[in-house]
C-alpha cells in the first residue's frame, strides 16, 4: 500500500496480527530486507515495514530538506496513526536504527522497545558532524555525477561490507538487485538530509528513554562494536548481543541466529 505523508508517498506492508513491531531497513535499502523473517515474525507480531523517504518504493524529492531526521520521524508517527497503531516495537539496521533511535527520542510514548542493529547516536562534536557532512555531500554529490550503479559499486566494496563477500551467490545477487533498484537522488538527499553528520547527536541524551533496548552488532564489525560497548552503559534498560562471525548486516550475514536474538528479546518483553 501507499500512503500520503506530509506530501510524500510512502511504500508500507503491515502484515501479521499482535503487537506492532515496525522495521526499518538501511542505506540503499528498501522493506524487502526484513522479507525472509515474515514467515516467523507474523505470527506472534503486526510487522510494519516502511521503504524510507528516497528508498524503494517510497518518494524521493528533490528536496534534501525534506529528509531530515525530524521530518522522516514525523512521517513515522503518522504512517502508524493510519494505521491505527499507538506504540510499537522499533528495529531499525544502521541508518535505520539512527532514524529509530531518533523515532524513540521525540516519540518515547509511543515506543515499546528499541532493537538497534549496527546503529549508532551520530556524532559528538560540532567538528565530528561538520567534517562528516562535508564527507557526505561529496558522496552524494559522486552518485549524482557518476550514476547509481557506478556509486553501488564503489558502495559493495568499503571495508565496512567486507564481511558480505562470504555471502551465498543468492543472497549476494539479490542483495545487489535491491541497492541497484535504488535512484540516484533518493540516496543522494538521504546522505545531506539524514546521514551521520547532519542528523541530531543523541549522545548525551540516550538515559532519557525509557523502554527497554537491544543492541546487536556483528564481531569482525569493530567500529561498531566500539559504539555499542559506550552506548550499552548510557541506556536506563539495555542488553547487548555481539554475534560470532557476522560484520555490520548481522540480519544477513547470520540471519538464523538474529531471528533468534530478535524474538527471544521481543516476546521477553510481551510476557506479562
Amino acid at each position: 500500500m501507499h500512503f500520503h505523508v506530509n506530501g510524500v508517498s510512502y511504500r508500507v506492508e503491515s502484515e501479521g496480527q499482535g503487537p506492532a513491531l515496525l522495521l526499518l531497513h538501511g542505506f540503499t535499502g528498501s522493506r524487502v530486507t526484513w522479507e525472509p523473517y515474515l514467515s516467523n515474525w507474523t505470527r506472534q507480531f503486526q510487522v510494519v515495514r516502511v521503504d524510507v523517504i528516497g528508498h524503494g518504493e517510497s518518494d524521493a524529492p528533490a528536496d534534501p530538506a525534506r529528509y531530515t531526521m525530524d521530518r522522516a520521524t514525523a512521517d513515522l508517527a503518522e504512517i502508524l496513526d493510519r494505521l491505527q497503531i499507538s506504540h510499537a516495537h522499533v528495529l531499525g539496521y544502521s541508518m535505520g536504527g539512527r532514524l529509530a533511535l531518533s523515532f524513540a527520542e521525540w516519540y518515547p510514548d509511543r515506543v515499546n522497545t528499541l532493537l538497534l542493529e549496527s546503529s549508532s547516536p551520530g556524532l559528538k562534536t560540532d567538528a565530528e558532524r561538520r567534517a562528516r557532512r562535508e564527507q557526505d555531500e561529496a558522496l552524494a554529490d559522486r552518485i549524482e555525477r557518476e550514476g547509481l550503479e557506478s556509486f553501488i559499486w564503489y558502495w559493495e566494496s568499503i571495508p565496512l561490507f567486507a564481511s558480505q563477500a562470504n555471502l551465498p551467490e543468492k543472497v549476494r545477487q539479490a542483495l545487489r538487485k535491491e541497492r541497484l533498484s535504488q535512484r540516484a537522488q533518493g540516496l543522494a538527499n538521504s546522505l545531506r538530509g539524514m546521514g551521520t553528520g547532519a542528523q541530531p547527536s543523541w549522545w548525551g541524551h540516550l538515559g532519557k528513554i525509557p523502554c527497554p533496548v537491544l543492541l546487536i552488532t556483528g564481531e569482525l564489525d569493530g567500529k561498531f562494536c566500539r559504539i555499542a560497548k559506550e552506548m550499552n552503559g548510557q541506556f536506563a534498560q539495555c542488553q547487548w548481543r555481539v554475534v560470532p562471525g557476522a560484520g555490520h548486516a548481522v540480519h544477513l550475514e547470520v540471519p538464523r541466529l538474529f531471528d533468534t536474538i530478535v524474538m527471544e528479546f521481543l516476546l521477553d518483553q510481551e510476557i506479562p
